[in-house]
């Protein structure tokens, strides 16, 4: 048999990934911001002895770094889109980069409650006019930096195998848009915290909104976590995305799905392995035509066995 005659059913397992995602580009823009901002932070607390101005410096240095592994992972999934030593591709590259970021979300919170802590039983002098425009400043930096990693174009549209994939499953994204909205939370609630013990006399504030910020960050941190884990482990797709495979293949020819696997491959994109019981076996790419087109499945292998009788369940 000649080769050429077996390219009708062969295929590349790239799926998209070496295109450029909208993601990639919003988040190097939200580093250059970011990494500036911080430059400008430490400088400045060094020169003036501000240590307001040099903490949130160094704290924007590390989320700084969060967002440096995301551009790294876009940059190496498109990389290596091509290499067949990645049996489904590199989707799953964002995929383990937002479960990075989303460990380093964990340790920050952790971060903020052990110096909030300190913070309670060890009160330090508070230089609250600088503390507090350093805090607006950085609100206005993150919010800037939010909108453009969350901006309008929400769809980036891949030419291969007409493949669809939604921002929102951009795990990669998600999780750089998540160190952003954990510094914006912690502007708003250090705004909060100045102003309520410059004002009011409330100093324990500060360290109190140190502890409720560690929290939602926290939470935010353990969904992404959930998310992520689950499509590393190749857990099964949702129940509603297997019963779509599944009614469409049954509603035919009295077959029966007795075995499905279906798992993520990369943001969005599915792969399966069907197992198919029919009285009357026909092709497989006759069962691959019943399956929607518009689920993300990318990638399919079906086993078909012929039953000699009516199929039961």
């Amino acid at each position: 048999m000649h080769q050429h005659s077996l390219r009708k059913w062969q295929h590349t397992h790239i799926f998209g990934q070496d295109n450029i995602r909208a993601g990639e580009k919003r988040t190097l823009i939200v580093i250059l911001i970011t990494a500036s901002m911080m430059v400008i932070e430490i400088i400045s607390g060094v020169l003036f002895g501000s240590m307001a101005l040099l903490a949130d410096g160094l704290h924007m240095a590390s989320h700084t770094t969060a967002l440096g592994i995301s551009a790294f992972a876009y940059y190496y999934a498109r990389k290596h889109s091509k290499d067949e030593s990645f049996s489904f591709g590199t989707g799953k590259v964002n995929t383990l980069a937002g479960f990075s970021s989303s460990i380093l979300l964990v340790v920050f919170a952790l971060m903020m409650v052990w110096e909030s802590v300190q913070r309670f039983m060890n009160p330090v002098e508070i230089i609250f006019n600088q503390a507090i425009i350093v805090a607006f400043l950085g609100l206005f930096v993150n919010a800037i930096s939010y909108f453009i990693l969350t901006g309008r174009h929400n769809l980036n549209h891949s030419n291969a195998n007409n493949v669809h994939i939604q921002d929102h499953s951009d795990h990669n994204l998600r999780a750089a848009s998540l160190h952003v909205l954990a510094d914006a939370l912690t502007s708003i609630f250090a705004i909060v915290a100045l102003l309520t013990a410059k004002y009011i006399g409330l100093v324990w504030m500060d360290p109190l909104m140190g502890i409720v910020g560690a929290i939602l960050v926290t939470r935010w941190s353990i969904g992404l976590l959930r998310d992520t884990s689950g499509i590393l482990l190749d857990k099964q797709a949702s129940a509603e995305l297997q019963d779509q495979i599944r009614n469409a293949i049954e509603s035919y020819d009295g077959n029966k799905v007795v075995d499905l696997h279906i798992w993520a491959i990369g943001p969005n994109v599915y792969n399966a392995i069907i197992s198919v019981v029919t009285d009357a076996p026909k092709q497989p790419d006759h069962y691959k035509k019943m399956i929607p087109s518009n689920i993300g499945l990318v990638h399919t292998t079906i086993e078909i066995h012929k039953c000699d009788g009516d199929v039961e369940e």
